[in-house]
């Protein structure tokens, strides 16, 4: 069944009109999210911690910050931007209290809101707002007349009215320029998670950690087990990025297609896709949220443990060493 897309003749800005809508947290996509709305002739205000550097930002942005109290008890629609790990701690305590009937609560991840951490109050609407790409582009886009495509989406209890308002949220932020695909939070935020853990973050990491080690253990010089596993790892995405897999298939050598075509499914095995299907069941179960949520609650230490780990691979230090010879790099260090 074809995904429905709405575009802006589908959405009505003017049910923000007269509205003080709410962004709690001036990150990445809050200060985008939170200037695209102004720009659109909202009133918005901003939430931020004093004395952070998005609170700073926020500020040379032209806004005045407020605590997440004040915003909630000012917005009629409220945003919260803050990451997911901390985001059931400030509803609880900062803004439901605030929270009265007509409110509508967006949010740009499902997370909280499909694995049960919010406590929506009765007569308050949930709404979801989540552009395909990170803020700095959801702010460019628009500034050059453009706009990210967005997924939108209503809670529980949520009603058409509801659905109205996203769309003229996503207008606001430009999203409906390029187009609105309808979902839902549980479709939205598995998908997601899914995405993250098996292709985008921890697919990608561990295959080119294993291809790096597998060379090197083989004898080969670790700065070319670099090059040819992680370096040139960016010349293929773009070109998938362009034109999807059979693009990026025309414009490489038909050496590596032919190796794609009958090495790939190697690598990719029956295990792996049944690893894949035992991901995605943890991520419906909700047992992968049960386990970050409890791992947070005891301060994250296993996270931090491997975080630390994964900073110490041998691939990094090497990256890191070459990537001093190409100053076209925009190079970033941790």
């Amino acid at each position: 069944m074809p995904a429905k897309v709405f575009y802006d003749q589908d959405a009505d800005l003017s049910l923000l009109k007269g509205k003080t809508v709410a962004i709690v947290g001036y990150g990445s996509q809050g200060h985008a999210h939170a200037q695209n709305l102004r720009d659109s002739g909202v009133n918005v205000i901003v939430a931020e911690l004093p004395g952070t550097a998005n609170y700073k930002l926020a500020v040379e942005h032209g806004f005045q910050p407020v605590s997440t109290e004040e915003a909630a008890k000012q917005a009629d629609v409220l945003t919260i931007l803050a990451p997911d790990e901390l985001q059931a701690d400030i509803f609880r305590n900062q803004i439901r209290p605030h929270l009265k009937k007509g409110n509508v609560l967006v949010c740009s991840h499902g997370f909280n809101v499909h694995y049960g951490q919010f406590d929506i109050p009765e007569g308050v609407a949930v709404i979801l707002v989540a552009p395909k790409g990170p803020g700095h582009l959801v702010r460019s886009e628009f500034v050059k007349g453009g706009g990210v495509p967005c997924l939108v989406g209503v809670g529980p209890g949520s009603d058409d009215k509801a659905l109205k308002i996203a769309l003229a949220y996503a207008k606001g932020i430009g999203g409906t320029r390029a187009g609105c695909i309808q979902t839902t939070f549980a479709e939205e935020t598995e998908t997601d998670l899914f995405g993250e853990q098996v292709v985008l973050c921890g697919g990608v990491s561990e295959l080119v950690c294993a291809a790096f080690e597998t060379l090197v253990a083989a004898g080969y010089q670790p700065e070319l087990a670099y090059f040819e596993c992680m370096h040139e790892l960016k010349l293929i995405v773009d070109l998938i990025y362009q034109g999807g897999l059979s693009y990026m298939r025309y414009s490489i050598s038909n050496t590596a297609e032919y190796g794609d075509y009958t090495r790939g499914p190697r690598i990719i095995t029956e295990q792996t896709r049944a690893e894949m299907k035992k991901i995605l069941t943890e991520i419906q179960t909700g047992a992968f949220a049960k386990e970050w949520i409890l791992e947070n609650k005891a301060n994250a230490p296993q996270f931090k443990a491997l975080r630390r780990r994964a900073r110490e691979h041998r691939i990094e230090q090497v990256g890191k060493a070459l990537r001093k010879m190409m100053s076209w790099i925009d190079a970033k260090e941790i």
